[in-house]
């Protein structure tokens, strides 16, 4: 695949030394932003490759392996979905989003981890207990989760992703008990589950002292400010929407290939850099899911970037039921066999490639190694490129 023309380095690179002089950044969006600025760049060092059979040349720079960066997902989105094709049943799956209002998203801004992490037991207690009922499935489910914090012009909007096979274990273990033919559960039944255990996690982390408010939040302090803010949510209608069910295990790898290590904006909706602005396109999903272009000042665009910087250590990615790492090997081994479905087949540890180059063709079918200029040669490493010095703090020379 063609390196896009532009990138969102290339925004940092032209207005980020000025944008960090001018506002407060946290420690974490910091390092994100020179993270992306030196990826693939000789700043991080990395090797010569010459073809063995054209002798054409090429610098092969290390990347700064930051998941925040648009251009370092590919190899991890391999691997992580090389792991999750064992996991994969034979049975239908389906998507379930859910979505917080605007005031919530307003609180996060300002407790990142602690509202995010409310966000993700809220919505697997909402489909464990949902599912559990008798009335609805009575069985375990088994799922996966992933957080968005970023709508198409990265606005911030938080919200998790579900993937979550259309069945699950009965509750002694002996049977499999499927979802309704095209049906996984009552969206308003979920929707209200999901706002009241939320509201109820949020309310105990504020009697806890855990939550902090600043600027125009600040009166929330108090606790009647504080009640009374959450009033109207209560009433409202929170957004679970339930998709149309995958068509197969090989839609949902899809799907997850596409979504879960996702960024905040990938390099290829990147159009153009004019003057202080910059073009991006996005889907305009109230407008028939047209796609439109907008034009944002680059201290606007590099700000709502920079909202999407995740706490360091914090999980995007989490798994829940049968699928959670404590009980998932047994649990998954009686899932198939429930489901008449054969063992996965172990690959030693020897047959694995280890370069990263094979791993990465391995799992995608592109080769790293193949010379873009003759097509024929094989591309060779030929000499290490080091690092570059890092600037003493500052940006000066001493």
């Amino acid at each position: 695949m063609p390196r896009p023309r532009l990138e969102v380095a290339d925004v940092f690179r032209q207005f980020g030394a000025a944008y960090r002089e001018t506002h407060a950044l946290t420690g974490g969006q910091q390092r994100v932003m020179r993270a992306i600025e030196r990826c693939r760049t000789a700043a991080l060092g990395g090797h010569l490759e010459r073809c063995d059979r054209c002798g054409h040349e090429r610098p092969a720079y290390n990347s700064c392996a930051n998941r925040h960066c648009p251009k370092c997902q590919a190899l991890a989105r391999a691997q992580w979905l090389e792991a999750r094709r064992a996991e994969l049943l034979e049975t239908a799956y389906f998507h379930v989003v859910f979505t917080v209002p605007e005031a919530i998203a307003a609180l996060a801004l300002q407790n990142t981890a602690r509202v995010y992490a409310i966000l993700f037991h809220a919505t697997a207690e909402t489909l464990r207990t949902i599912a559990a009922d008798p009335n609805h499935l009575g069985a375990e489910l088994g799922f996966l989760a992933a957080l968005h914090t970023w709508g198409q012009t990265l606005l911030h909007h938080p919200h998790i992703h579900c993937v979550v096979p259309g069945g699950g274990l009965a509750p002694d273990g002996q049977r499999w008990i499927p979802c309704r033919p095209g049906f996984f559960l009552p969206v308003r039944v979920l929707s209200r589950l999901f706002r009241r255990r939320f509201l109820e996690r949020l309310e105990a982390a504020f009697a806890r002292g855990q939550l902090h408010f600043a600027g125009a939040l600040e009166p929330l302090q108090d606790p009647s400010a504080f009640a009374a803010y959450l009033a109207p949510l209560r009433q409202a209608e929170w957004v679970v929407y339930a998709k149309p069910p995958f068509g197969g295990p090989a839609q949902v790898l899809e799907y997850l290939g596409r979504y879960t290590h996702r960024v905040a904006i990938a390099n290829q909706r990147l159009l153009a850099i004019d003057g202080e602005q910059v073009r991006f396109r996005y889907k305009d999903y109230r407008d028939h899911d047209r796609q439109k272009t907008m034009a944002l000042d680059a201290d606007e665009f590099i700000r709502r970037f920079l909202l999407h910087v995740l706490p360091g250590g914090f999980h995007r990615i989490r798994h829940y039921g049968f699928l959670g790492n404590r009980f998932r090997v047994v649990k998954l081994a009686r899932c198939r066999e429930l489901l008449g479905m054969p063992a996965p087949l172990e690959v030693p540890p020897t047959a694995r490639p280890r370069d990263y180059r094979d791993v990465y063709e391995a799992l995608t079918g592109v080769s790293l190694r193949v010379c873009p200029v003759c097509q024929h040669g094989q591309m060779v490493r030929v000499a290490t490129l080091p690092r570059e010095p890092r600037a003493p703090p500052g940006g000066g020379s001493r």
